[in-house]
């Protein structure tokens, strides 16, 4: 991982100054006061060095010490999350722009009704009508987007609360928000590190640093200084989340809070901002159309009528209705619970989306950086081959269960019993929900199975053979050994380590049952095997072993004059189901390029093994490479490599990649489980964490969660996007139609000299949020179509009214405004009254608007069929095929013979009964509409050959 600018390795920092508490070294202000500190580089360090540097001791500080220490530099804690207040949060809910719109409305409406004599009792329920949608739509949107930000709680989560440190000389547990710079720490296998320490004393010490940078595999720790480097290479150091696998140790405190790897992580965590999905960006530009549309024209109608004499208040409510009518007030609150039908969906698909509008970005995502351990893989280490005596031998079984079978076991049961012997791993059977799981390296777990899968008993054979002594693992030698007695006076060394380390040290070989001198020509065909196994991109361990005299012979007798057994072959298996859901991918336009921290050989194998990549020579680049690179130059990379594996990067790099795309035009979801991916996925379009593997960072910095760590559910739910953004076109296209239709009469009543408005106000409402609302919500609810993903993603700047959607949206709406404007002055002239003696009153008048608005709630019912298919008829797909759109559009009519026929409500909106004759006409012009639209689409389907015939 690349450290902070200026900083190398760990830093250890004097007493006259703050080390390590809520700033890095240099970076701010001291939390308390007092002057800059003078960092010193920890790592290369000795021991005694340390201590004089934090002005530590071997016997702990004492008591006195360590609270002055506590009050000068403060708690070892990352700092709560500022939340907003939930009355801040709501409010939020009355900035959309269409929200703003319809409250400047209501409050007009209520001074025009304050302010006219006699004041007219419509004007107060249009004011607390307009009022009334606002609050409905925000108290959905409310109760919909109301979720904390607890990423940064739960990377407090992962670190321990208590430790056990010396303090005056004597052990101590104590909660670990109070350990200070220069205590010294108690550590043992099955540890959580509660700080960044530096060890001073070592034995066996190996770690898991999987929380900080993503690899579950153990690494080993040791107290010898070494040269200064990035921090998380310094192998004389442990970190703040990462946990002890193995051995014992003394460390000192260096790092403490924020100033921690692990602190920094949640900077970048707390700090990345929130990405607008595409829909937000389309539905903001939409909202500001339309307002603007609405403003225009209520003003440039309200200029129209004004000098005629009209009463101010009269005209203004005609222009308001304008206004109300151009507005889709029903439009938020459909649009969050059409999505909040796609999450439910996707839940039933394993995929747990948190956010609303993530559903939708999901269907535009054009490129996914996707994690190997655990997402692509199943983070579970698994030997699947041996090579023994010149012979192959296959290893069936996947994970830490041990099940499978080793082929010709006899063979290479003393291969692996001397493996299984030279391991400190431990196998944990099942308990509760959890599986197999190994406590220790993996690499050492994966032996264990494999010993038991060839008959093997590892606890038994290590009864059978104590072991009395050990020669830990480092990184000069590449090898690890231990001593066992094997009899009385009887001992055998057991080696296993680099292939070709190991060779170097043998002189003998196992070959068919018998040992046989080392000659070069065994050795080649030895190192042709490990070299045949390393290229499948298997991780080759070899295994020998020698008698030696005693039970604590030198090191250099223990490691020479070996015996080779044999090459165990290894690897993370992919899971299962991921080849499967990447061809869908590829097929559906998608780029999958892998960003990991593991090495490229590695991240390769996996990619071809999944079907990433598939070329002869994919592009690899590592994040020293990338910190070489400019943003031209990153650019370059992305556009020019269509298989692209990033390896060994950090936190930053995968941010700046993720930026990179997006800066290119990209819809980017980033996949990953650990604590080390949760700054990418806040600020990648998509963040996609590990349910059931994944850490709660990672869950918590995500918007959508594979419930059961599937990759394959991230192609299902990309189909599911898709879907939900076709549905989301349909009721639009649903909405905006009749918009025209209810605006269309106002404007012929104001050129024809009408003095009233063929629709008020409240019955647009009512036409809005009443009739309209629930087939709008049965057309989102549509299933997904079965092509979904057999097309390329939309562009991001692809606008939500396409000329496509425009096209249908004033081809329909056209429709219906001829009707509603036929109906409407066909009742007025058909009575023989003069415009001007026509009032609010004249029965006619009421007749008259509510065959527009039962006219416009009719059209809307066959409206809602005919945009259920773009090309095909929708005879073929089934009129009854969708049963809740039928019943919704059923209720709206009912609502609106309630309105026609029930006295309370005729009173509210003005109308009057309309006889079955004016049935009749409103359902032969509903029936006209849709035979229109299927005439459409029957020249569109002869004008446009589909290559895999219709489709929806």
């Amino acid at each position: 991982m690349k450290p902070e600018p200026g900083r190398s390795g760990t830093t250890a920092l004097r007493e006259d100054g703050p080390p390590n508490g809520a700033e890095l070294p240099g970076t701010g202000p001291s939390p308390v006061g007092g002057p800059e500190p003078s960092a010193l580089s920890v790592p290369a360090l000795t021991a005694p060095e340390v201590f004089a540097a934090l002005n530590g001791s071997p016997r702990g500080l004492s008591a006195a010490e360590a609270g002055a220490r506590q009050a000068r530099y403060g708690p070892n804690e990352l700092p709560g999350v500022g939340r907003g207040h939930v009355w801040r949060r709501l409010a939020a809910q009355f900035t959309d722009l269409f929200a703003v719109v319809l409250l400047v409305s209501s409050l007009i409406t209520f001074l025009a009704y304050t302010l006219e004599q006699p004041r007219d009792p419509a004007t107060l329920q249009l004011a607390l009508a307009i009022l009334g949608v606002v609050l409905l739509n925000a108290g959905i949107g409310f109760a919909q987007e109301y979720s904390a930000e607890r990423t940064a709680e739960s990377l407090q989560a992962m670190v321990p609360h208590t430790c056990r440190v010396l303090r005056d000389g004597e052990p101590q547990e104590l909660p670990a928000r109070e350990l200070v710079p220069g205590d010294l720490v108690l550590l043992e296998a099955g540890d959580a590190v509660s700080a960044d320490c530096r060890l001073v004393e070592a034995h066996d010490v190996a770690v898991n640093n999987a929380a900080l940078t993503g690899e579950s595999d153990a690494v080993a720790r040791v107290a010898d200084p070494v040269p200064d480097g990035p921090a998380l290479e310094a192998r004389n150091c442990v970190f703040m989340g990462t946990d002890v696998v193995a051995g014992t140790g003394r460390a000192v405190v260096c790092a403490i809070g924020t100033a921690t790897e692990f602190g920094r992580i949640f900077r970048l965590t707390a700090e990345a901002p929130r990405q607008q999905t595409p829909l937000q960006r389309q539905v903001a530009a939409m909202a500001r159309r339309v307002a603007g549309v609405a403003l225009a024209t209520g003003a440039l109608l309200f200029a129209i009528r004004a000098p005629g004499g009209q009463p101010f208040v009269d005209t203004f409510v005609f222009s308001l209705g304008v206004m109300v009518a151009l507005v889709p007030e029903g439009l938020p609150a459909t649009l969050s619970v059409s999505l909040a039908i796609g999450v439910r969906r996707m839940a039933r698909k394993h995929a747990l989306v948190k956010q609303l509008l993530a559903v939708e970005a999901l269907g535009s995502t054009s490129v996914v950086c996707t994690d190997k351990t655990g997402t692509l893989t199943q983070a579970e280490m698994t030997v699947v081959q041996l090579w023994a005596g010149g012979a192959g031998h296959a290893v069936s079984g996947v994970g830490y269960g041990p099940v499978g079978e080793v082929a010709d076991a006899g063979a290479v049961r003393e291969l692996l019993r001397t493996a299984a012997l030279c391991s400190n791993a431990r196998l944990v059977p099942p308990a509760g929900r959890e599986g197999w799981r190994v406590l220790g390296d993996t690499t050492e777990g994966a032996l264990l199975v494999a010993a038991g899968k060839a008959g093997l008993d590892p606890a038994a054979e290590e009864a059978r053979t104590p072991r009395v002594a050990e020669y830990p693992f480092d990184s000069d030698r590449k090898l690890m050994s231990t001593v066992h007695r094997d009899g009385d006076d009887t001992y055998v060394a057991c080696v296993k380590g680099a292939p070709l380390e190991l060779l170097a040290r043998c002189d003998a070989v196992e070959w068919e049952g018998a040992r046989a001198p080392l000659t070069d020509a065994l050795r080649d065909r030895v190192v042709a095997a490990a070299d045949g196994m390393a290229a499948e991109g298997l991780r080759v361990l070899a295994v020998a072993r020698r008698q030696v005299a005693g039970a604590h012979p030198a090191p250099g007798d223990v490691e020479s004059g070996l015996t080779l057994l044999g090459l165990t072959g290894m690897y993370d298996p992919p899971r299962p189901e991921v080849r499967d859901a990447v061809d869908a991918c590829r097929r559906a336009g998608i780029r999958i390029v892998m960003v990991t921290g593991d090495h490229p050989l590695t991240a390769e194998a996996v990619a071809r093994r999944v079907g990433i990549v598939r070329g002869p020579t994919p592009s690899v680049a590592t994040g020293a490479q990338l910190d070489t690179m400019n943003d031209e130059g990153l650019d370059a990379l992305l556009a020019d490599s269509t298989e692209l594996l990033l390896c060994r990067v950090s936190p930053e790099h995968k941010m700046r990649v993720v930026t990179a795309f997006q800066r290119r035009g990209e819809v980017v979801a980033v996949t990953g489980d650990g604590a080390n991916d949760a700054p990418a996925l806040k600020h990648a379009d998509i963040g996609v964490a590990m349910g059931a593997s994944g850490t709660d960072v990672a869950r918590e910095a995500a918007v959508m969660v594979l419930l059961d760590d599937s990759f394959a559910s991230i192609s299902t739910a990309v189909g599911l996007g898709r879907s939900v953004y076709r549905n989301i076109r349909k009721f639009l296209i649903y909405l905006f139609s009749h918009n025209i239709a209810e605006l269309a009469p106002i404007l012929a009543a104001t050129f024809a000299g009408f003095p009233l408005v063929p629709i008020t106000a409240v019955q647009v409402l009512a036409i809005d949020l009443g009739s309209d609302v629930l087939p709008a919500l049965a057309l989102g609810a549509e299933p997904m179509e079965r092509d979904v993903m057999d097309s390329p993603p939309r562009p991001r700047r692809e606008r939500l009214f396409s000329a496509s959607v425009m096209g249908r949206i004033l081809f329909l709406g056209g429709i219906q405004a001829i009707g509603v404007c036929t109906v409407f002055f066909w009742h007025i002239h058909a009575s023989g009254i003069p415009y001007a003696d026509f009032t609010k009153t004249t029965p006619v008048y009421r007749e008259a608007i509510t065959m527009v608005q039962a006219g416009i709630v009719v059209s809307q019912f066959f409206n809602a069929l005919a945009v259920r298919t773009d090309r095909q008829s929708v005879f073929r797909v089934g009129l009854l095929s969708n049963p809740w759109l039928l019943a919704a559009g059923g209720f709206g009519i009912g609502l609106m013979a309630a309105i026609s026929y029930a006295p309370p409500l005729q009173a509210v909106f003005g109308t009057a009964p309309l006889a079955p004759a004016d049935w009749a006409v409103l359902t032969g012009f509903g029936a006209l509409l849709l035979a229109a639209e299927e005439l459409r689409k029957w020249v569109l389907r002869r004008r446009v050959a589909a290559p895999k015939g219709e489709t929806r």
